[in-house]
């Protein structure tokens, strides 16, 4: 079993969607949570991937030791180059605390 940890900037993004919606990223987390399979991701180096739905969503997410994951920011396929700025930011300050 994974351990997710969710940032404030993943749950505003979250929390700005419809129920419908939320239900099916909430869905997702919890396959990764329960059965360790992630899906569609690709990996962005540097401690940062993403998890990709064919609708353009994105979830930015870093691995801390085993059996951690820490969904950092949501967002959508055309805002990425901001999002996974952001993200790298927070990764830089987990990882120098």
């Amino acid at each position: 079993m994974i351990q997710i940890q969710e940032t404030d900037d993943y749950l505003d993004w979250l929390n700005d969607l419809t129920k419908k919606e939320q239900v099916k990223v909430k869905a997702r987390i919890s396959r990764i949570e329960k059965d360790e399979h992630f899906g569609d991701t690709r990996k962005l180096g540097a401690h940062l991937a993403e998890l990709r739905w064919k609708n353009g969503w994105r979830v930015y997410f870093s691995s801390i030791g085993y059996k951690k994951i820490v969904l950092i920011i949501g967002g959508h396929k055309n805002e990425q180059e901001k999002d996974i700025k952001k993200a790298h930011i927070y990764i830089r300050r987990l990882t120098t605390h």
